[in-house]
C-alpha cells in the first residue's frame, strides 16, 4: 500500500512539472510576441531611415569609412539628456531634423581632438534640416567641460550634457557604444541611420557628402 501511495505521489509531481512547463512555454511565447509587436512599430516608423541608410552606404568611405550603416529598425527619440540651460530634453525635441549625436568627455583624448571638426561641421551645415548635438558625459565637474570648449574656441556647438551616462549606457546596451567618442546619425524621427565608434574628421568632404546624402532624401 505504501508503495502504491508513493507511485501516485510521483505521478502527481510529474503532472505538476509538466503543467508548469506548459505555462512557462506560453509565457515565453507571449513575451517574444510582444517584442515582435514593438519591433513592428519601429519598423513602420523607421522605414525611411533604413532606406536612407542604404542610400548613403556608398558614402561610408575615406574619413568616415568606419561608419556602420543601420541594418535594422531602431528608434532613439526617447534618449534623454540635459539642454544647455540645464533642463531635461531628448532627441524627440529635434523631430524633423537629421541629428548627428556625438558622445564625448574631457578625459577622452580623441574626443578632444575631433571637437573642432564637429564645430566646423555645425558651422557649415547646421540649419533646420541638420544639427550636431555633442553630449558631454563627464560624470562630474561640468564647468571643466564648458571651460575646455571655450579654451579651444568652440563657437557653434551648444553644450549638452548627460552626467548620468544614461545615453552612453543605452547605446552600449544596444551594442552601439563600446567607448568614446561614439557618434550616432539619426533621422527626423529619431531612427538610426548609422553609427561610428571612434574619432572621425567630421568636417571632411567625405563626412559632408554622407550627411548631404541623408538630407537630400
Amino acid at each position: 500500500m505504501a508503495e502504491t501511495r508513493r507511485q501516485s505521489r510521483n505521478w502527481m509531481l510529474l503532472g505538476v512539472a509538466a503543467a508548469a512547463g506548459i505555462v512557462a512555454g506560453t509565457v515565453a511565447v507571449y513575451v517574444r510576441g510582444s517584442g515582435d509587436s514593438n519591433g513592428g512599430v519601429a519598423s513602420a516608423e523607421c522605414a525611411a531611415a533604413l532606406e536612407a541608410a542604404r542610400r548613403v552606404a556608398p558614402f561610408a568611405t575615406g574619413e568616415v569609412a568606419a561608419f556602420r550603416i543601420a541594418e535594422s529598425a531602431e528608434r532613439f527619440a526617447d534618449l534623454s539628456f540635459k539642454a544647455p540651460d540645464g533642463s531635461d530634453t531628448s532627441l524627440d525635441a529635434f523631430a524633423g531634423t537629421t541629428v548627428l549625436v556625438n558622445l564625448w568627455a574631457t578625459w577622452c583624448v580623441p574626443c578632444r581632438e575631433e571637437m573642432p571638426a564637429l564645430d566646423r561641421l555645425q558651422s557649415a551645415m547646421g540649419d533646420d534640416d541638420f544639427t550636431v548635438i555633442a553630449i558631454n558625459v563627464d560624470v562630474r565637474n561640468e564647468e571643466r567641460a564648458r571651460a575646455f570648449l571655450a579654451e579651444i574656441g568652440i563657437e557653434n556647438l551648444a553644450f549638452y550634457a548627460d552626467p548620468s551616462l544614461g545615453v552612453f549606457n543605452d547605446l552600449k546596451g544596444r551594442g552601439l557604444a563600446f567607448g568614446l567618442p561614439t557618434t550616432l546619425l539619426v533621422d527626423g524621427k529619431g531612427c538610426r541611420i548609422g553609427v561610428l565608434e571612434g574619432p572621425a574628421v567630421w568636417d571632411s568632404d567625405d563626412a559632408k557628402a554622407l550627411i548631404s546624402a541623408v538630407i537630400a532624401g
